[in-house]
């Protein structure tokens, strides 16, 4: 695939060139080569609190060992656990963290109320072949000062991860950077999501569209529409994030990528009939 050109670039993806990695050259010099406001780039924003760290990080071990709980029931939780906590500020931060309980009740990863919504395709469907059902989903990913968000497209006959982003907010963009890369890969005749504001997108919709894919979105069945990428992600945390406490966003991104490559190519699933799945997406034979 062709390199974007700068000029081609989004400004986040341009604040991006500047944010992952160290540059040599004098601020003045990069903002002229990315076309950015000198001014803007010396502005450094007050970083949260030890506090509210360690409360949404909590928060997202709850979240991982426990999905179906909703603000409630984590907020019991944190109480249980010592810390002074009232339900609105535990909503707050899941909101922030786009994580919601999967049992029905109120949608904390609320889609805007002007996106589009698609009707849920996949109940009585028997997914019997790679590329038929993709789900695509985000979760919280901690650092020792901070957050991402991580993205993953996943086969799910073969719980393959075709595809995922990082990035350190929730908008649409590195959603649309992982869906093209997937589509790059294949074609699945439908792929799955929630209705957060993410997949509702105009954006988003449009590029699942002009690649011809049918788009299912959950409705009250999250419980077991979304149950491959819940394991997925309390894979991920409990073997590798919780594990590696990440000091810097270029930490998390190279633990990740060893960790999915690990994942897709040599982690056996009972369920696959201890395959892997790599071996199963690719038809591949143990």
């Amino acid at each position: 695939m062709a390199e974007k050109k700068v000029s081609d670039l989004t400004r986040e993806e341009r604040l991006a060139l500047l944010d992952w990695e160290a540059r040599e050259l004098p601020v003045k010099t990069q903002a002229a080569l990315l076309g950015l406001n000198r001014s803007g780039l010396y502005y450094k924003p007050v970083g949260p609190s030890p506090e509210e760290l360690a409360l949404k990080h909590r928060i997202d071990e709850i979240y991982t060992a426990h999905p179906y709980f909703g603000s409630r029931r984590i907020t019991a939780q944190l109480r249980r656990e010592g810390f002074v906590v009232n339900r609105k500020t535990v909503q707050r931060h899941m909101r922030e963290m786009g994580i919601a309980g999967i049992c029905p009740g109120p949608n904390l990863s609320r889609r805007r109320t002007e996106h589009r919504v698609f009707p849920y395709l996949l109940r009585g469907l028997a997914i019997e072949v790679p590329n038929q059902v993709w789900g695509v989903d985000i979760t919280y990913i901690r650092l020792q000062r901070g957050w991402l968000y991580l993205v993953a497209v996943m086969d799910w006959y073969s719980r393959y991860v075709v595809s995922w982003e990082l990035d350190q907010t929730l908008e649409v963009d590195f959603v649309l950077t992982a869906m093209r890369r997937a589509l790059e890969q294949a074609r699945p005749e439908i792929v799955n999501s929630d209705q957060g504001s993410q997949f509702t997108s105009p954006a988003y919709i449009e590029l699942l569209q002009a690649a011809e894919v049918r788009i299912s979105m959950d409705g009250k069945g999250r419980a077991t529409d979304n149950i491959f990428t819940e394991r997925l992600w309390r894979s991920l945390k409990y073997e590798e994030v919780y594990l590696k406490e990440y000091r810097t966003p270029r930490e998390a991104r190279e633990g990740i990528a060893s960790y999915l490559n690990f994942y897709n190519t040599s982690r056996i699933h009972q369920a696959l009939a201890y395959r892997t799945p790599a071996e199963v997406y690719f038809g591949k034979q143990s």
